[in-house]
C-alpha cells in the first residue's frame, strides 16, 4: 500500500469497496459475490458489466433480497464503461475499487483512477487471457497505479509475472468455495456410476475430449452417463451437442443448461471431470472434490493445483479421449482406488479451499489489519 492508502487504515467508518467484475457468472463473478459477504470492516457494492449471453436479473433479485447493494452496467463498449464506472464511483465514493478478471480489471481501474479512487486493486482469474499488445500495454500501465495485483492460484501469478507485471505487487490468494453447501453427498455406494462436469461453454473449456472418451466408453460396453451442467456460450455448447450427435452419445451426454442446485448433482454422481484446455484455478473441480467425488483433470496450468495427482485426484494427458476413457474405466471399476481418492480430494478440499480463508486473506489486504 502507498501513503495514500495509509489513511484509509486509519478510518474509522467501514471502507467503502466496489467490486467491479463481468455479469458472465463464472468463477471470477462468484469469488467477488463472495468477497461481498457481510463483514465490520467493510461496506460493499457489487458492479456486474452485462454480458449478452446471460440475464443475470433473477441471480441479481437473488442478492439483493440478501441485502447485498448490486448494480448492473449495460455491455457499453470499453469507453463508455470506464466512463461509467467514474460516474459511478464519484457518486459511491468508495474508498478501494476492485476490478476482476480480463478484460473488466482495465476499465474497472480506468474508470475508478479518473475518479480519484485512492486503492485500485486487480484480481487475475486465469493463465491465459487476450492481451493485445496496446491492451498489455494499458494493463501495464495501471500496475504502475494499482495497490495490489491479486493471481487466484501460482500459476495465475505466474502469467502475470510473464506478461511483465511487478513482481513486488502480484499476490496469490486461492480461491475458495462454500464447503457446507458442497458436504452433503450421499455415501460412495449409494452414487450413480456417472460423470458430472461444470463448467460454462467456452471456447476454454473441452467438452469435446469428454464427449469423444464416453463414446469410446459406449463401444466398449461401458455407456456411463455423463451431465454437462453449465450455460455459457450457446455456440459452443451447440457444437458440443452436435459432436455428441455424430458420435451417438446424445442419449447418453445430458446437457443441463444452468443448474441452480450443482450441489446436489455432484452429490449423487461418482466422478467429477474437468477436462479443459487451461485454468486460473478449477472450481467446478474443486467443488465436485468437497462433495465426495473422485476428481479427473486434465493436466494443464489451474489443474494441477487443485489436488495431488494419484492422491486426492486424478489428472490425465489434455486433450486425450482414450486416456480420459481409461481412466473413467478404472475408477468405476469394483475394488477400484476411486472411494479412497475420493475421500482424500473431500479432505483436500477442507483443508485448502475453504471459502472463508480466501475472504480473510482479501479483507487482510484490502483493509491492512
Amino acid at each position: 500500500m502507498n501513503d495514500d492508502d495509509t489513511t484509509l487504515k486509519e478510518k474509522k467508518r467501514p471502507l467503502r469497496v466496489l467490486h467491479f467484475v463481468s455479469g458472465g457468472f463464472s468463477g471470477a463473478t462468484q469469488v467477488a459475490i463472495d468477497l461481498c459477504a457481510p463483514d465490520v470492516r467493510q461496506q460493499t457494492m457489487l458492479v456486474l458489466r452485462r454480458r449478452i449471453s446471460v440475464d443475470p436479473n433473477e441471480r441479481v433479485a437473488q442478492m439483493r433480497a440478501r441485502g447485498m447493494e448490486v448494480y448492473v452496467m449495460p455491455r457499453w463498449p470499453r469507453l463508455a464503461s470506464v466512463l461509467a464506472v467514474a460516474r459511478l464511483c464519484r457518486r459511491w465514493r468508495p474508498d478501494v475499487v476492485v476490478a476482476h478478471g480480463f478484460s473488466e480489471h482495465i476499465w474497472g481501474r480506468w474508470g475508478a483512477l479518473l475518479a480519484g479512487v485512492p486503492c485500485l486493486i486487480h484480481v487475475e482469474h486465469n493463465v491465459h487471457e487476450r492481451y493485445s499488445p496496446l491492451l498489455r500495454w494499458q494493463s501495464l500501465w495501471l500496475a504502475q497505479r494499482t495497490c495490489a495485483i491479486v493471481g487466484v492460484s501460482n500459476a495465475v501469478r505466474e502469467a502475470l509475472l510473464r506478461e511483465g507485471h511487478p513482481a513486488g505487487k502480484c499476490h496469490v490468494i486461492v480461491n475458495g468455495i462454500d464447503l457446507e453447501r458442497f458436504s452433503k453427498g450421499l455415501p460412495w455406494e449409494r452414487r450413480e456410476d456417472a460423470i458430472a462436469m461444470p463448467a460454462r461453454f467456452a471456447s476454454q473449456k473441452d467438452h469435446a475430449t469428454l464427449i469423444r472418451a464416453a463414446a469410446l466408453l459406449a463401444q466398449r460396453g461401458q455407456p456411463v452417463p455423463v451431465y454437462l451442467a453449465g450455460a455459457g456460450k450457446p455456440s459452443w455448447m451447440r457444437r458440443a451437442q452436435r459432436l455428441a450427435q455424430r458420435l451417438g452419445v446424445q442419449h447418453q451426454v445430458h446437457f443441463l443448461g444452468q443448474v441452480s442446485d450443482v450441489p446436489a448433482l455432484l452429490g449423487r454422481v461418482k466422478l467429477c471431470v474437468l477436462s479443459t484446455h487451461y485454468e486460473g484455478l478449477g472450481l467446478g473441480l474443486i467443488e465436485g472434490m468437497a462433495s465426495g467425488c473422485c476428481a479427473i483433470g486434465s493436466d494443464v496450468e489451474g489443474v494441477r493445483e487443485c489436488f495431488v495427482h494419484g492422491e486426492s485426484g486424478i489428472l490425465v494427458p489434455h486433450a486425450d479421449a482414450t486416456a480420459l476413457a481409461d481412466t473413467v474405466q478404472e475408477m468405476l471399476a469394483p475394488g477400484s482406488r476411486a472411494p479412497e481418492i475420493a475421500r482424500r480430494g473431500q479432505q483436500w478440499a477442507h483443508e485448502h479451499f475453504d471459502r472463508r480463508r480466501m475472504v480473510s486473506e482479501y479483507l487482510q489486504l484490502i483493509c491492512g489489519n
